[in-house]
C-alpha cells in the first residue's frame, strides 16, 4: 500500500503483509519446487472499523467468529505441504486478539500437524488491539507458542484516537502495554501513524516520547494511506488541510529516525525499527520475495511462483472453502519477479546484493533494471556500492515510491 501524491514524499508503508495469495495444488508445475516455510492468516474481525482502513474487514459479527476459525481449519487441510515445517506464523487482520484461547489453539494446532511441525526457534507472531485482551488470554496466548506481539497503539492523542474511528481509548494504550509485559512478552511492537488529519508536529513529538518511555523492542511507524474507498479517503483525497503538508510529513519521519536511533532502535526498513535481535523475522520474508502461504478471507500467498488471492467478502470466503477448488493462480513471470524483489527488497536498510539477483535472474534482465533505474542513481536517490543496490538516506528513503515508479 502506498499513497502517491504530486511530491512523491511520502512514505511506503504497510502493517499487513504484502497481498496473499491462494495455494496451488501440490502438483502444480512451477519454477519453484520448495514450498513456503511462513504463514499469513488474517482474522478479519473487528469491533469498529477504523476510517482509513480498506482491509478484508468485518465489524459487528463476532458470533461468526467460531464458524470463521471451522473454515480456516478446513482451508489449512486442504492447502499443499510437503511436511517441511513452518519457520515462521502471522496473525493479521482485522483484530486477531478477538480470538479465544481455545480457538486460536485450535489453529495453530492445524498448522502444526499439516505443515509438519514449527521450527524450534518459530516467530509465531499475532496482532493485538488495546481493550481486546486481558493478562490471562496473552498468558494463554503465550503458552501455545506465541512469541511475538504487535499492538496497534496509533496515537497518543484522545483527540486523534477518536478521529481515526479507533475502539481503544488512551488509558488503554498504557495499560494493553503494562499487560503485555505482565504476560510475559518480550518481544512486541507498537504501531504508530504520522500524518493524521489535525496531528501537529508537538503531537508527533509526545507521542514518540510516550513510546519511547514503553520501550517496546519493535516499532513501526506508517504515514497515512487515504484509500478512496474509506471515510478518510472521501473526505481528504484532494490533500487539503486539515491533513498535514509535505513539509511536516517529512519532518515527522526524520525527528523519528532521529530519536528512534538514539534510543538505541535501529531502523532496518523503510517503515520499522527494531532493538537489535528484535527485527521481524516474517516480514523478511515478504521483503526478500520470498514464498509464503496465505490462509483465511482476503488474504494472497505466494506458492511455486504463482499468486492467489482469496474472496474479501466473507459469505464468499465460506463458499470458496466449501467448494474445495483452489485455483492454479496467476503465475509471476520472471521479469514481474524481478520487479518485485527489486521494489521488496529496496525498502530493507541494507537493499539488495546485485550478483543474487544476476544468479536467479540472469545478467540481461537485472541489467535492464539497472538501466531504468539509471536516473535515481544519477540523481543520488539510489547507491550501488559494493555489490549492493540501495536506497541513499534519507534522499531515497524520502523519495522511494518515486524510485519504485521506475521499475519495468
Amino acid at each position: 500500500m502506498e499513497r502517491q501524491d504530486e511530491a512523491n514524499t511520502q512514505i511506503i508503508a504497510s502493517t499487513v503483509p504484502h497481498p496473499p495469495c491462494a495455494t496451488l495444488p501440490q502438483t502444480c508445475p512451477g519454477r519453484f519446487g520448495e514450498l513456503p516455510t511462513a504463514a499469513y492468516l488474517h482474522i478479519p474481525f473487528c469491533r469498529t472499523r477504523c476510517r482509513y482502513c480498506d482491509f478484508a474487514v468485518t465489524v459487528g459479527t463476532e458470533g461468526l467468529i467460531e464458524k470463521y476459525v471451522r473454515f480456516l481449519l478446513a482451508e489449512i487441510a486442504l492447502t499443499p505441504s510437503g511436511g517441511q515445517g513452518l519457520d515462521t506464523v502471522y496473525f493479521g487482520g482485522g483484530t486477531p486478539s478477538l480470538l479465544s484461547v481455545e480457538q486460536l489453539g485450535r489453529v495453530l494446532a492445524a498448522l502444526r500437524e499439516h505443515f509438519g511441525g514449527f521450527a524450534p526457534d518459530a516467530e509465531i507472531s499475532l496482532e493485538a488491539n488495546p481493550g481486546t485482551f486481558d493478562c490471562k488470554k496473552l498468558t494463554g496466548y503465550r503458552s501455545l507458542g506465541v512469541n511475538r506481539l504487535s499492538v496497534g497503539v496509533q496515537a497518543f492523542q484522545s483527540h486523534l484516537l477518536a478521529l481515526c474511528g479507533r475502539s481503544h481509548g488512551l488509558e488503554e494504550v498504557y495499560s494493553s502495554v503494562a499487560t503485555v509485559r505482565a504476560a510475559g512478552f518480550e518481544n512486541f511492537n507498537l504501531d504508530l501513524i504520522f500524518g493524521l488529519p489535525h496531528q501537529s508536529l508537538a503531537d508527533w513529538e509526545f507521542s514518540l516520547s510516550e513510546v519511547l518511555r514503553l520501550e517496546p523492542t519493535h516499532l513501526s511507524l506508517y504515514d497515512l494511506i487515504l484509500e478512496e474507498e474509506t471515510p478518510f479517503g472521501r473526505e481528504f483525497l484532494g490533500g487539503q488541510a486539515p491533513l498535514p503538508g509535505d513539509d511536516d510529513t517529512v519532518a515527522m519521519y526524520l525527528r523519528a529516525c532521529e530519536r528512534l536511533q538514539g534510543q538505541g532502535y535501529r531502523q532496518y526498513e523503510i517503515a520499522n525499527f527494531a532493538r537489535p535481535g528484535f527485527r521481524c523475522r516474517h516480514n523478511r520474508v515478504y521483503w526478500d520475495n520470498r514464498p509464503y502461504y496465505g490462509i483465511g478471507n482476503g488474504a494472497t500467498g505466494y506458492v511455486r511462483g504463482a499468486r492467489v488471492e482469496r474472496p474479501r467478502r466473507l459469505h464468499d470466503y465460506f463458499a470458496w472453502v466449501e467448494g474445495g477448488e483452489f485455483p492454479a493462480g496467476a503465475p509471476v513471470m520472471p521479469e514481474e519477479e524481478l520487479a518485485d524483489t527489486l521494489l521488496l527488497g529496496l525498502r530493507l536498510l541494507e537493499g539488495v546484493e546485485v550478483n543474487a539477483l544476476v544468479q536467479r535472474f540472469g545478467h540481461l534482465a537485472v541489467t535492464h533494471q539497472l538501466e531504468a533505474l539509471q536516473s535515481a542513481l544519477e540523481r543520488g536517490l539510489l547507491i550501488l556500492y559494493d555489490g549492493r543496490l540501495r536506497l541513499s538516506v534519507p534522499e531515497g528513503l524520502l523519495l522511494s515510491n518515486e524510485v519504485f515508479t521506475l521499475l519495468v
